[in-house]
């Protein structure tokens, strides 16, 4: 073991009460974050199929687009039970609508040595897939240690992202060589994976571009319509703090289109609702289940599991987290 790996498994423990700290907090916000602490601590949590697949996608995009692989897996792997882990509620709701009939869904315990160990030989899995930049040392190293494949699927890293795992390269170059292969979205991700310590990557592309709406969006899509009226729509959506107050500013009082504005985060719906009753604009909920009126200028999009249907709705849509420098983007 490295002197690197060394520290890093000190600091964690060391660490490991603060989260329970930070738990509590978040759910101030979020009432989910106070669920399910058995998964998160590796106490005593419920019993996983073992000598599966196993694939962890952190949140919400990161689990949608782990869609065409889920697919792809239960195609050539059809006999293996699939657990799927996250470390968000959202991210964790999400995988329990999408794929509830064929995975089960976890959180992801916290990286210390015995947490990933114990998640690890708990687990048994035939191998493992990690979405996009889950690099997880103690988890990379029990893995390695009791020599489960793991793989890095749909792999990106920017440079803003390269500069900071640079500057801990002693702890990052050994996980990222310890990976059984890596699956880059581009070839500047695979080169900045490879100048960091990677040795088996492959350029294999984005899988969110192989993502599939799913069934029953014609019918969403449908209810949606039939509440939106006749109105040309413009769907804002995925926004993140910030960009809203922005784009509100840009919109025109004689706008003619109605404005969808889908916040990217549910935990800020009401911050956004708040956002536009100060301002004066006129909006409803999508939640409260009726029909736009004319005179509604904003309709807010505080629902999940619709985001197909907002995009097949839209005669023009705009994605967030492109207006703020908010650090990576998907």
């Amino acid at each position: 073991m490295s002197a690197a790996l060394g520290a890093y498994r000190l600091l964690t423990r060391a660490l490991l009460p603060l989260a329970r700290v930070y738990l509590r907090r978040r759910a101030r916000r979020q009432p989910a974050y106070l669920e399910h602490w058995d998964e998160r601590f590796e106490q005593n949590a419920p019993p996983l199929p073992q000598g599966g697949i196993w694939l962890h996608a952190v949140s919400v995009g990161e689990t949608r687009a782990a869609a065409p692989l889920v697919e792809a897996l239960g195609r050539r792997f059809d006999t293996l039970p699939l657990v799927m882990t996250q470390m968000t509620p959202t991210g964790r709701e999400t995988a329990l609508q999408l794929f509830a009939d064929r995975a089960t869904v976890s959180y992801l315990p916290y990286d210390t040595a015995a947490n990933a160990a114990h998640f690890v030989e708990r687990l048994a899995p035939r191998f493992g897939v990690l979405m996009e930049t889950e690099l997880w040392p103690n988890l990379i190293h029990a893995c390695h240690e009791r020599r489960v494949p793991l793989f890095l699927a749909n792999a990106r890293l920017s440079e803003k992202s390269a500069r900071g795992y640079a500057r801990i390269r002693a702890l990052i170059a050994p996980a990222l060589a310890a990976l059984t292969g890596i699956a880059a979205q581009s070839e500047a991700d695979a080169e900045r994976l490879r100048v960091l310590g990677a040795l088996r990557v492959e350029v294999l592309g984005n899988t969110k571009f192989d993502c599939s709406p799913p069934d029953g969006v014609e019918a969403q899509v449908s209810a949606l319509r039939a509440l939106a009226g006749p109105r040309p729509v413009v769907v804002l959506a995925s926004t993140r703090e910030g960009e809203e107050a922005l784009l509100l500013d840009a919109l025109p009082e004689d706008f003619p289109a109605l404005v969808v504005l889908v916040p990217r985060h549910p935990q800020r719906f009401d911050a956004v609702a708040t956002l536009l009753a100060e301002r004066g604009i006129a909006f409803q909920r999508r939640s409260d289940m009726v029909p736009v009126a004319a005179t509604t200028r904003v309709w807010l999009g505080d629902s999940m599991g619709e985001l197909f249907g907002w995009y097949s709705l839209a005669d023009a849509a705009f994605v967030g987290g492109s207006l703020l420098p908010l650090g990576d983007r998907t």
